[in-house]
């Protein structure tokens, strides 16, 4: 416990560095994107809008140059999302959905089954989905309130193209570190944080975004919020608000930064990155996966929370996502009403939005896991990993001017 105390202090210590580093770079809304996208973001634009959320987030970089199983270059994390906060066991209604299924989320048979989402949804890379899930069953066991057993919600995405994904470098001390300083009420970091931080967005550097929607009060005046990974989907279908990006954009691909011939390369220079382009015949073939949670106050039952879990695929595929063979699109959905509904000792009292009026939370879903994707994009920085591979991040000049051209 003292050296996971200890990695808890040391990445505490650092939070603001990495929060005040991140604020330099502007976000949808700030860039008048969200307007352009339709809705009324919350007061942070972020998941964190729904009272009680709490997002936190272990970044791990470390290394440089030719990768050496489990040495490095590390490009990894997790990140952890508590429905109702860390201190609050109570089980919020959820439900989830794929669209396509070559990925993993744990938990999920006894999330369809009971229609409870119960403890913390985390996201990780691919070949740490155990340790993660694991490790929160520890977490857990020391905290009264929860059922006798776990069944943790751990979700993930591939991050081996940057990151040693092989030397398995997130441990059970990183996921104690993000459950522990998960925060409410502030934008959780983005881009490349957490379990984002390998990851790979429309050829772009990706990682996590977050948004949120606030709907009118006619409408209940309830709060959407999203947060996405995202490392997938092809450049040359990247649109934004409607328009081609990706078309207008189609250099900066990912590529190798080395020009030492001694080192045995995977894939084109980055000396020929500028001039270089994509066509169907490239790996840009929408290859990779996207986890999206989304968080509702709105009083939902689980049929209705599955609905809306199933409306995110129209918010990736307003992006250009489409569900690619190789892709993993999974995503969950929770409500934050009703609490103590999952009581096993007395009738539980329900409230719930008819189906009648359930459309306005539909486009709240479907605009702010768009926008949370620009997000992701947006706050990314360029990253060299392992074997010099390097992902460009989007740039806003470039975007704007394309936002521009077609009268955005």
């Amino acid at each position: 416990m003292r050296r996971l105390l200890a990695v808890f202090i040391v990445l505490a210590a650092l939070a603001p560095l990495a929060a005040s580093a991140q604020s330099a770079k502007p976000r949808a809304r700030e860039l008048g994107l969200s307007t352009q996208i339709g809705g009324t973001a919350g007061t942070l634009d972020a998941i964190t809008d729904v009272p009680g959320v709490e997002v936190g987030h272990t970044t791990l970089i470390s290394g440089s140059g030719v990768l050496v199983v489990g040495q490095g270059p590390v490009r990894t994390g997790v990140t952890v999302i508590h429905p109702r906060g860390k201190d609050n066991p109570d089980p919020v209604m959820g439900a989830w959905f794929t669209l396509n299924g070559n990925g993993e989320m744990t938990g999920t048979t006894w999330l369809q089954e009971s229609g409870f989402l119960e403890g913390p949804i985390a996201i990780t890379n691919t070949h740490s989905v155990g340790v993660v899930r694991d490790a929160i069953l520890q977490w857990q066991v020391h905290r009264p309130g929860l059922q006798p057993w776990g069944l943790p919600v751990v979700a993930e995405t591939y991050d081996g193209r940057l990151n040693d994904i092989n030397g398995f470098h997130v441990k059970p001390e990183h996921v104690l570190a993000a459950l522990e300083g998960a925060k409410p009420a502030v934008v959780p970091a983005e881009g490349n944080v957490g379990g984002g931080t390998g990851m790979v967005c429309h050829g772009f550097k990706g990682g996590i975004g977050t948004a949120s929607r606030k709907l009118d009060a006619r409408d209940g005046g309830y709060t959407v919020g999203v947060l996405v990974q995202c490392n997938c989907c092809a450049r040359r279908e990247l649109r934004v608000a409607g328009v081609p990006v990706g078309q207008e954009i189609p250099d900066l691909l990912p590529c190798i930064a080395t020009n030492d011939p001694a080192v045995k390369v995977n894939g084109p220079r980055c000396e020929a990155a500028p001039a270089r382009t994509g066509s169907d015949e490239e790996e840009d073939d929408g290859q990779g996966s996207i986890i999206v949670v989304v968080a509702t106050d709105a009083p939902l039952l689980p049929h209705q929370l599955k609905r809306i879990a199933t409306r995110i695929s129209l918010g990736i595929g307003r992006m250009g996502g489409k569900g690619e063979n190789s892709s993993g699109d999974i995503f969950v959905a929770f409500s934050t009403a009703n609490a103590h509904a999952a009581t096993d000792t007395a009738l539980a009292h329900l409230t719930m939005i008819p189906n009648g009026k359930i459309n306005p939370l539909f486009y709240a879903t479907t605009q702010a896991t768009e926008e949370a994707i620009v997000n992701a994009m947006l706050q990314a920085e360029t990253m060299t990993g392992a074997n010099y591979a390097r992902v460009y991040a989007l740039p806003v000049d470039r975007l704007m001017a394309a936002m521009k051209k077609y009268g955005r």
